[in-house]
């Protein structure tokens, strides 16, 4: 966003020496001065929101969602920049009357340039074997791939590499693997939130890899079982085994739909996506001018307690409309 306007970070918790403190800048900047409307705040770690935006109240702030789940509403007219389809369906439902934009997060170039993928329209031809048959990143993989999966394709003699410590270059990594498995659902349902974008498949599927996972939350908004990628869980232990032993032998005939992964790596690539930062800013921009210019109320969406007595208004009336 820096290449659109000028940006900061900003630190709320610690103080840094090379960054700015938040109570320092609202000290400096108090609500309603002349500067007030000049700076758009951008809040997004899930825990911390609701005290942030409670801090930023009546200034112009927007929350950079993630992952979903926190539990959280928003104030009226905050608006929601939310990083996937997942997300932004969630903020549909809880914030329906605020601005809601879909900003994906950006690939880094280096996915696009160094990833060693079949171009679309190419001929399928028989590459070299890769020396990782299937790659495992051990960070938020389910005890299902790491002790049973893992495990039975030892057995049947596949080369599989569980990565846990620090790599120097990770395309150079998964350039090396034939198959990635990504498997987050138990570490996300065990801690309430959601797998806010997915970027480890979507980079696997940018290295040529054929990629098997579990297709929750954001997952899904990209994964197109058959498609793109394959389902890691598929029922049975031995459907699972069978598929990846399958994909290993014959990595070109279950790779990802080379045309499908092109228009998915071009729509995450940092300049489309710079494109879609510039309009939505400009609806923010538009937003507060409203909120803090012209002083329009924002909309309010019923609460569900206040929905409920509605539709039992509604029930009551026309019932009673039927006896008469």
């Amino acid at each position: 966003m820096s290449a659109l306007a000028p940006t900061e970070v900003v630190t709320y918790r610690e103080r840094q020496s090379d960054l700015p403190f938040l109570d320092d800048l609202l000290s400096a900047e108090p609500l309603g001065g002349a500067d007030a409307d000049k700076a758009l705040w951008i809040v997004s770690w899930g825990f911390d929101v609701p005290r942030l935006l409670r801090r930023l109240h009546r200034r112009a702030v927007a929350y950079h969602a993630h992952s979903s789940g926190y539990g959280f509403d928003l104030p009226p007219g905050v608006p929601v920049l939310a990083v996937s389809r997942n997300t932004l369906g969630y903020w549909g439902d809880r914030s329906p009357r605020a601005p809601l934009l879909l900003v994906p997060n950006a690939l880094e170039p280096q996915w696009l340039m160094r990833g060693q993928r079949p171009a679309p329209g190419s001929a399928r031809t028989t590459a070299a074997p890769r020396p990782i048959d299937v790659l495992v990143q051990q960070r938020k993989c389910s005890a299902y791939v790491l002790q049973r999966l893992v495990p039975a394709l030892r057995a049947r003699g596949l080369r599989v590499e569980v990565q846990s410590g620090w790599v120097d270059d990770l395309v150079v990594l998964f350039n090396s693997a034939a198959v990635v498995l990504y498997d987050s659902a138990d570490y996300w349902r065990g801690r309430g939130v959601s797998e806010g974008f997915g970027l480890p498949p979507i980079e696997a599927l940018a290295c040529g890899c054929v990629v098997f996972s579990s297709l929750n939350h954001a997952l899904a908004d990209c994964l197109d079982p058959g498609v793109l990628g394959h389902q890691l869980g598929l029922g049975t232990l031995s459907a699972d085994v069978e598929r990846i032993v399958a994909a290993v032998a014959d990595p070109e005939g279950w790779q990802a739909d080379p045309a499908a992964l092109q228009r998915l790596l071009e729509g995450l690539a940092e300049s489309s996506l710079q494109q879609r930062w510039q309009r939505a800013l400009g609806v923010l921009n538009q937003h507060w001018d409203r909120l803090l210019l012209a002083d329009q109320l924002p909309l309010r969406a019923p609460s569900p307690v206040q929905v409920r007595w509605a539709q039992a208004r509604q029930k009551l009336a026309q019932l009673l409309h039927r006896r008469r």
